[in-house]
């Protein structure tokens, strides 16, 4: 993803920030995405054991998306031509890389339609972030240009307008432009929270506190589990919930707040994206992963699913980086070529 501080160096706290995000991200599609959430509807007497743990869990790690974004506010994207093309090329390149072996390796029939449509990933793809942050990557001129024509307070009350809105009749209301957060409008929101953040921090230094911002994470992901217990899972786990707002807001502020430099973190950061885009696509997502993921719930105890759940984050990053470093070095010779 293309932003302004791809100019200079990484900052390694927001980095650490973009894999464990990612990390979250898995996680959601391995515990709701894959097993399932519960409709409790306040009746507490029907909490299982089981029960307990996905809603946990997906308490915690619903927040992946909306931190992914928040950084992209944060460093505001700075948007050109080789930005727009690296990031197709990366989302194509997986896309027809998984299209092309995953049938011999699955041992599925493969199919030249399926073939040629993972060309095509900003309309026949079920990842529903890769044309949503396409298109927020073309609206952040425009998004960047009206923040700066605005002083810090009037950004201020339009945003928290827009949020209030947003919150009220989008996700209670469930009005169409975005009921569940799934959406443009939700990275717009994400993305100015961001811009938002980069100008609050010199003004409130109590944003920067640690503590603060950790207590606030702990308060808010606990209102998400306990809204889980009363609401349906489809809105209490929305990304516009005001719940999961805050806590991927306090998330980020808490990250923020971490000073250090490590050349290691930077380097897995840059496989981020890659983890989603391998792990979600349709090929390897609903022909292998689901299906196993499933199977291990239903055979194992919970503590014993518990580490099969982390690993597996963890084993997708392992895959990713030398595929993402072997993207990296082909786009890098690509695009020289094409600009001599």
């Amino acid at each position: 993803m293309t932003s302004k501080a791809s100019s200079r160096v990484r900052a390694s706290n927001m980095e650490l920030l973009r894999i464990v995000s990612m990390l979250l991200v898995v996680l959601v599609h391995v515990d709701g995405a894959s097993l399932g959430l519960p409709f409790i509807n306040g009746n507490l007497s029907d909490l299982t054991a089981r029960d307990s743990w996905r809603l946990a869990v997906e308490s915690i790690s619903i927040i992946g998306v909306n931190c992914f974004t928040l950084i992209s506010g944060y460093f505001g994207i700075k948007l050109r031509w080789k930005g727009i093309a690296s990031f197709l090329f990366q989302c194509v390149f997986y896309s027809v890389l998984i299209a092309s072996f995953a049938p011999l390796l699955l041992g599925k029939a493969f199919s030249w339609t399926i073939w040629g449509e993972s060309w095509l990933v900003l309309s026949h793809t079920d990842l529903w972030y890769v044309p949503a942050y396409f298109c927020l990557m073309l609206l952040s001129p425009f998004l960047n240009a009206g923040v700066d024509r605005l002083s810090f307070r009037q950004f201020t009350v339009i945003l928290s307008a827009f949020i209030v809105f947003n919150l009220w009749s989008g996700w209670w209301w469930g009005a169409k432009f975005n009921p569940t957060g799934y959406t443009v409008i939700q990275l717009v929101m994400m993305y100015l929270t961001g811009r938002w953040i980069t100008g609050a921090v010199d003004r409130w230094p109590l944003l920067c506190d640690r503590w603060i911002s950790g207590i606030a994470y702990i308060f808010a992901t606990g209102m998400i589990f306990l809204s889980s217990l009363y609401l349906e899972p489809v809105k209490a786990y929305a990304y516009n919930a005001p719940a999961v707002v805050l806590a991927s807001v306090a998330f980020f502020m808490f990250f923020r707040s971490l000073k250090f430099s490590s050349p290691l973190v930077n380097g897995i950061a840059r496989s981020a994206f890659a983890v989603y885009l391998i792990h979600k696509a349709p090929e390897i997502w609903g022909d292998f992963m689901r299906p196993e993921i499933i199977n291990l719930w239903t055979s194992m105890s919970i503590p014993a699913f518990t580490v099969a759940a982390l690993l597996i984050p963890l084993l997708t990053y392992l895959i990713a980086i030398p595929l993402d470093t072997f993207r990296r070095y082909l786009w890098n010779r690509l695009y020289f070529d094409a600009s001599t």
